[in-house]
């Protein structure tokens, strides 16, 4: 039996999922969060497109817009049916396509995103792994309003908890959670932003072709896999072998290409000094 104190959790701000309806049209604050995301990332990437050691153009930041957005929803919507749904989807494929009532996979989102790097890349003859570096210090600006988005859609709770800033859900149960989406904005938004971007302006990381990159592959899949502790995993996957959840297991191979692309920018680096 679970005994809480009296003091614990606030209450959860139930804030209405729709910004306006006019008529059939009715604009989301789940949609509106993925636009946001898209055009202060586009935004900021063009920035960075401005400094001499970047290995692109601002026609570049401005091209890959496209490319980004289509790898961000078809790979995020498609890995949530593949990864986490997918006999229900299966039974009603016609519900794929509707997005606005949430459903999206990071990890599906971040393939889609990879192999529209890597095709960008391709065509406009450029260095996949200092693209790379770039695009990382973007993408946080994107999973930050992702995961309040998943807080406003009152989605992917935390596990119970009695901690003070524990919250009551109003589709969750009586008692109260670890609001696990707000732990995700901070670790994989601010906190993965505020370091991408200190190794980008304050250090010698730049120099090193995959370095940036990797940091933000062997951070977000770090910060991940330990929410996950304190997440309340999907009811119909529950956790793998009693341990571990979808979203763990997704996070290890991040983690290692992370420390893969680490190791492989000094090699590359030593090679050309040597």
């Amino acid at each position: 039996m679970i005994v809480l104190p009296q003091f614990a959790a606030l209450g959860y701000p139930n804030i209405d999922p729709e910004i306006f309806r006019i008529g059939w049209f009715a604009l989301r604050w789940y949609s509106l969060a993925y636009i946001a995301g898209l055009l202060i990332g586009w935004w900021y990437l063009g920035r960075l497109a401005r400094r001499r050691d970047a290995p692109f153009s601002r026609q570049h930041a401005d091209d890959f817009f496209f490319w980004a957005a289509m790898g961000i929803i078809v790979g995020g919507r498609l890995g949530y049916v593949l990864f986490y749904k997918p006999l229900e989807y299966l039974s009603n494929p016609a519900a794929i396509l509707r997005l606005w009532d949430g459903g999206m996979s990071f990890h599906g989102g971040l393939v889609g995103v990879i192999l529209a790097v890597l095709l960008f890349c391709r065509k406009n003859r450029l260095d996949p792994f200092r693209f790379t570096d770039f695009l990382a210090c973007v993408v946080p600006i994107g999973l930050f309003f992702g995961r309040l988005a998943n807080f406003i859609n009152n989605e992917l709770w935390g596990k119970v908890s009695d901690l003070p800033w524990a919250m009551y859900s109003p589709t969750t149960g009586p008692f109260p959670r670890h609001p696990s989406q707000l732990y995700e904005a901070f670790l994989e938004g601010v906190l993965l932003f505020a370091v991408l971007n200190f190794a980008m302006y304050k250090t010698s990381a730049a120099k090193y072709p995959g370095m940036i990159g990797g940091m933000f592959f062997l951070i977000y899949g770090g910060s991940r896999y330990v929410v996950e502790f304190v997440r309340e995993p999907d009811a119909h996957l529950g956790r793998f072998g009693g341990w571990i959840t979808m979203g763990q297991i997704l996070s290890l191979p991040m983690i290692a290409f992370g420390l893969y692309m680490i190791w492989r920018s000094y090699k590359v680096l030593a090679a050309k000094n040597s």
